[in-house]
């Protein structure tokens, strides 16, 4: 099976960190996201994922929902670019 392009951009992209709450980082095995709306040369997206929360000893303390829009610009041939957060 291929593998997605617009998911493997919004796993690299450090932009999405904007969208934690609580300092932790992303669990890209639950990061997800669904089409908004699509013009010539950009996506908007709505990204869901959860935020993994660690303490001071290491150990996970917490899991937090976070969710947001990105838009991402797509190349002439349609492949997904660069994302920012609007």
């Amino acid at each position: 099976m291929p593998a997605d392009p617009v998911a493997e951009l919004l796993r690299r992209a450090p932009q999405l960190a904007v969208l934690c709450t609580q300092n932790g980082w992303i669990d890209n095995d639950t990061l997800v996201y669904e089409v908004l709306e699509c013009r010539p040369g950009r996506l908007l997206l709505a990204v869901r994922f959860e935020e993994i929360v660690m303490e001071g000893s290491g150990c996970v303390a917490d899991r937090k929902p976070c969710y947001g829009r990105v838009e991402v610009t797509l190349d002439p041939e349609g492949a997904p670019q660069d994302l920012m957060i609007p």
